[in-house]
């Protein structure tokens, strides 16, 4: 069995290639390593087969062998709001023209198997409706949303024109060890974390009691592989925790002090995903508890010791656009 995973060197990328290879699947990633490390394949050297090649750049991606993959896990992808806003054309190219570009080369994979996108859960909005079904309104609040839904479409679309076997998976809230650390203000735990470790207070925004779906990777990466290895195809499924908790828990949990920041337009007070589809389907459960997952993520506190401390002013600074913008 053979597997691409693009976006490998990434986050959730590096999780499932470690799946994989543990799973005895000739694995090749494609990573352009603007966000992705090789530090997160170092236990794989020897095992696998790596292309540092943008998605979104055609003829660099011609350069790799893509006629005989079983599986294609697409996970490359721009991700955080402010710089989608900043510069949305970026994101266009990576998220929606990579995708088609990807796809595209799916057609020549005579044996594929199945064609498992990345979908996000911003694709929701604001949603009315919690926990939220796969069938709940598309409402995109920033780019980023947006050109991750618009490659959902694409990918759903080739799928039934091309005969490609896909399936969307929408992810809620992912966090685990090796969670992005880039120089972008972004996802919680990455700041949290790296303002932790240099006992900075957690800067939390708004009143804290908003909640959301912390979903651990390695809940995600399952669920993508048993979407693989199913006999369904064209389908959507939501892939949350089966809860939703507030940030004022994550930070007890954390421990330090705490400050708190302005509250952001254009952000839910919930994320919680109605999983009672993929459940039922897929036969999948989450399987880590959020205390369990705080946990692990501590125990491995050191992967942030260089990664961007944030403050309050820092964030005012990089969040002037978003306020700007989405108000």
């Amino acid at each position: 069995m053979k597997a691409l995973v693009t976006g490998g060197a990434g986050f959730i990328g590096s999780h499932m290639v470690d799946f994989l290879v543990n799973q005895n699947i000739e694995t090749t990633i494609v990573d352009n390593l603007v966000n992705g490390r090789l530090e997160n394949l170092a236990q794989h050297s020897g095992k696998i087969t790596f292309y540092n090649v943008d998605i979104s750049n055609k003829s660099a991606l011609d350069s790799v062998k893509f006629g005989n993959f079983d599986f294609i896990f697409h996970f490359a992808a721009l991700a955080d709001i402010v710089p989608s806003i900043d510069n949305p054309m970026a994101y266009h190219a990576a998220n929606v023209e990579g995708t088609l570009n990807v796809l595209e080369l799916a057609k020549r994979c005579s044996n594929l198997k199945k064609f498992i996108y990345a979908a996000s859960s911003s694709c929701y909005g604001i949603p009315k409706q919690y926990p939220t079904p796969e069938e709940t309104a598309i409402q995109p609040q920033y780019p980023y949303a947006l050109t991750k839904r618009i490659g959902e479409e694409y990918a759903l679309h080739w799928g039934k024109v091309y005969n490609i076997p896909v399936i969307s998976t929408r992810f809620f809230n992912v966090y685990g060890p090796r969670h992005r650390t880039s120089g972008t203000y972004g996802a919680v735990f990455g700041v949290f974390l790296a303002q932790l470790i240099n006992k900075k207070p957690l800067t939390i925004v708004g009143d804290g009691f908003q909640t959301r779906d912390f979903t651990f990777v390695t809940d995600v990466v399952e669920a993508c592989y048993k979407a693989a290895t199913s006999n369904f195809r064209n389908e959507i499924f939501n892939v949350g925790s089966g809860n939703t908790y507030s940030v004022n828990q994550l930070a007890e949990l954390l421990g330090g002090e705490k400050t708190y920041i302005p509250k952001r337009p254009g952000e839910p007070d919930c994320t919680f995903a109605d999983i009672s589809k993929i459940t039922s389907m897929l036969d999948w459960q989450p399987k880590v508890k959020f205390d369990e997952g705080v946990k692990l993520m501590l125990d491995n506190i050191d992967f942030w010791k260089d990664a961007p401390v944030w403050n309050a002013k820092s964030i005012e600074q990089a969040t002037s656009t978003w306020f700007e913008k989405l108000s």
